[in-house]
């Protein structure tokens, strides 16, 4: 999703800034094509004696949040030019999210390459919402930029504002923020107004349509999101085509996280210019993905979601794009930290790893048979996850749409990728299972993927599954997920409702990416069940219009998970390189 974190809010910082003398100027007009003009802040070096690379970042967020980048940049000799974008703060225009930014990029860039601090290089920095804008700016080949560097990046209709065509409360939350010229801070920081909000839809079986409503934002954009509810046109129309990949030239960083809540939109954007992109292109495209949450895709933190990693994954992000601007455009050394085109850091080793490509990464995908004696509903009598072929028969739970038991839990304060509550409130409403103690330290690096045959009684439903590390303590450590929609269970383009109670093979190839060096004596856990809480969209089973239905359309769904040599349910491991 397109995450905002409090490093916007309380202004987004580089680490250990060293802030030498720079010149300010507020209120900069930048026309664009059709008149509109785009308010700037522009930092210069105070001592600049030539022209010189420029740098700019294009945010909803209020310009004056990066602040500390452009004193940063200026300092280390490059202007730096923080852009409201269009209808927000001191910019004029309507602001339409995303959709609006391919060309006023493009306008920002052949300015801004005219101005007399400038050489006629022009780059871009930011991550989230200003690294979707780098992306769709370069899609439009403006003559001038040299180079991007996109960080955690959306690709609209694969992370934001829906996963899988399942979308989230988030996204009005978003809207919220970014409603109206002046920033909303206080209102999308208030964590209590959110989750309340969150908990009295969920509870009130109302259609998730009408939560613009509920929250007291009618907003049309929302309601233009939710009329499109699968893959599209409208949604392709967001990002850069087939075409447009193929034709980039440029060199492109891309920085994502494991735990980064549009590292699945940053990696699409990757991956679409690794099968299009000419080999030249492709040699010059470098990919990091570090052990950071959104926020720490520019500012990473040692601590996070119950999480703690070591020196190792503090990089000096302000840096490395310092070190990759100097490469790319003032012909500088290349940054000593891209070993080679892939860097990747291993959790529970405290280092970092290189691969040629992001495929090299993982040696081989080991295939673990899910199997159990036909009960697999708790987490203290699951089933098993071995290199075995299964024989066991099915195991099933029920998902009942009018269980809103999980709000309860969901409503406290929970370490994200740490706590094992839900999990044990659960019992008996999804499917664990657990692989045997490793028998030696084992990293586990790249993709899952699970293959399950699933029979359900219903024309619809929603599916989670997550895979955790168990240690040897009993603790548990959040590693990846995937989700789908049981009628896209064979396009993201096309709905087709089930109509068989007959097992099918649902591919579950969505899951993010994951480093970790699994200790010996701990387990995977794998589990599987419903998308049953206040922070998505509720399927209520009866194959309708989701954005629609109300409690009264929910239909209790039997879900059978078969594991049996005809129908072998897999979960697929990455194993790193040795």
């Amino acid at each position: 999703m397109l995450c905002v974190t409090a490093s916007v809010v309380r202004a987004d910082q580089p680490a250990s800034p060293k802030t030498g003398p720079a010149k300010f100027q507020w209120g900069v007009q930048i026309p664009l094509r059709d008149s509109v003009k785009l308010s700037a802040t522009v930092y210069t070096p105070r001592e600049q004696k030539e022209p010189a690379p420029c740098i700019f970042t294009l945010t909803p967020y209020m310009a004056q949040s990066y602040h500390d980048r452009g004193m940063y940049f200026a300092a280390h000799g490059y202007p730096f030019l923080t852009v409201d974008v269009r209808g927000r703060g001191d910019s004029e225009g309507e602001f339409r999210p995303l959709i609006q930014e391919a060309r006023d990029g493009y306008d920002v860039v052949e300015w801004l390459a005219q101005q007399p601090y400038c050489n006629g290089k022009v780059t871009m920095w930011g991550g989230s919402y200003a690294g979707y804008d780098q992306w769709v700016t370069a899609k439009e080949f403006p003559p001038h930029l040299a180079t991007i560097v996109p960080v955690a990046s959306p690709y609209v209709g694969v992370d934001f504002p829906m996963r899988a065509n399942i979308s989230y409360p988030y996204a009005m939350r978003w809207l919220t923020f970014t409603s109206g010229n002046a920033s909303q801070e206080r209102i999308f920081g208030d964590e209590t107004f959110w989750r309340d909000a969150n908990r009295r839809w969920f509870e009130s079986g109302s259609p998730f349509k009408e939560f613009d409503t509920l929250v007291g934002n009618p907003s049309k954009t929302f309601q233009e999101w939710v009329a499109h509810p699968q893959v599209d046109d409208y949604w392709d129309s967001y990002n850069p085509t087939a075409e447009q990949y193929a034709k980039l030239s440029l060199p492109i960083l891309s920085i994502t996280g494991s735990y980064d809540g549009d590292q699945l939109g940053a990696l699409e954007h990757y991956r679409q210019h690794m099968k299009h992109g000419t080999e030249a292109a492709k040699a010059q495209h470098y990919l990091v993905i570090g052990p950071w949450n959104h926020a720490g895709t520019r500012t990473p933190e040692a601590e996070f979601g119950g999480l703690k990693f070591g020196p190792a994954s503090l990089v000096d992000l302000p840096k490395l794009h310092l070190e990759w601007y100097a490469w790319t455009m003032q012909g500088g050394p290349k940054p000593e930290f891209l070993q080679k085109r892939v860097a990747y850091y291993v959790m529970d080793t405290d280092s970092w790893r290189y691969a040629d490509t992001l495929e090299a990464i993982t040696a081989q995908s080991r295939a673990y048979f899910l199997d159990s004696n036909g009960s697999a509903n708790d987490v203290l009598a699951s089933g098993s996850l071995a290199e075995t072929q299964p024989k066991g028969k099915p195991d099933q739970y029920v998902y009942d749409p009018r269980d809103v038991s999980i709000a309860a839990i969901e409503d406290a304060d929970m370490e994200a990728f740490t706590d094992q509550r839900a999990v044990y409130a659960s019992r008996g409403k999804h499917l664990v299972y657990h692989t045997a103690p490793f028998e030696r330290d084992t990293e586990i690096s790249g993709f899952f993927k699970l293959s399950a045959w699933l029979a359900i009684d219903q024309p619809d439903t929603d599916f989670d599954v997550s895979v955790y590390e168990i240690r040897r303590d009993g603790s548990s450590i959040f590693l990846s997920n995937d989700q789908k929609r049981a009628r896209y269970r064979e396009s993201v383009r096309e709905a087709k409702l089930i109509k068989t109670r007959e097992p099918l093979e649902y591919d579950f190839d969505g899951f993010s990416f994951t480093s970790r060096m699994v200790r010996k004596g701990s387990r995977l856990r794998l589990v599987i069940g419903p998308l049953n809480s206040i922070n998505i969209q509720k399927n209520f089973n009866s194959g309708g219009d989701i954005s629609s239905e109300t409690l009264r359309d929910a239909r209790p769904v039997t879900v059978k998970l078969f594991h049996d040599r005809a129908h072998p349910t897999t979960l697929f491991v990455p194993i790193g390189q040795p």
